[in-house]
């Protein structure tokens, strides 16, 4: 019984540094006026027939604070590219010069930040439920071995575990939102 315990406590507890490790990787795409390859990281593009990241059809690069450059290894990829921008829509309108595709971030307004603040909550309020989520689960784990033998000392120390882990991701979130937050308001 007790390795079953240390399965679902040690899965519950990998599952919960996988949400927070997609939490980071979410706000890393959410802009705080400064430019960064990590914007456009998760758009694709056809290439050939399968969708593949822009990052590996060309060259990103950061020319300087507020502009992204895009150069493709290919000519006949920028009409692609510039299309797959556009249809993410995050905020911003590709400039191509036949060559390379330039993004040029505008200064972010008050009212911008605030969206963004908005947005960098909204990603953190998933990532919590996320996390609950697999609280809830390992919690129903834990209650059906109970049913099948364990000991309600064993099931009780098994959820305070669980509450544990639980508890510590909720904090970190809450750490990774308060750094967005300053990271976006700060001008």
């Amino acid at each position: 019984m007790n390795e079953e315990i240390s399965m679902i406590l040690d899965d519950a507890q990998d599952t919960m540094r996988k949400a927070i490790v997609h939490l980071e990787s979410e706000l890393t795409k959410i802009r705080a006026g400064k430019a960064s390859p990590t914007m456009i990281d998760g758009l694709t593009v056809d290439y050939y027939g399968a969708p593949t990241a822009i990052s590996q059809v060309a060259n990103i690069s950061v020319l300087d604070a507020r502009t992204i450059s895009i150069q493709p290894w290919e000519k006949n990829m920028l009409a692609p590219i510039e299309r797959s921008i556009l249809m993410a829509n995050i905020g911003i309108t590709p400039q191509n010069d036949g060559v390379q595709i330039r993004l040029f971030l505008p200064p972010l307004t008050e009212e911008r930040r605030r969206e963004l603040v908005k947005k960098s909550s909204a990603e953190c309020e998933q990532g919590k439920i996320a996390i609950r989520n697999i609280r809830r689960d390992a919690i129903e784990q834990i209650k059906k071995l109970q049913k099948d033998g364990l000991s309600e000392d064993a099931a009780k120390d098994a959820e305070a575990a669980v509450q544990e882990y639980t508890d510590k991701s909720i904090a970190l979130v809450e750490k990774h939102l308060a750094t967005k937050e300053k990271e976006i308001m700060t001008v």
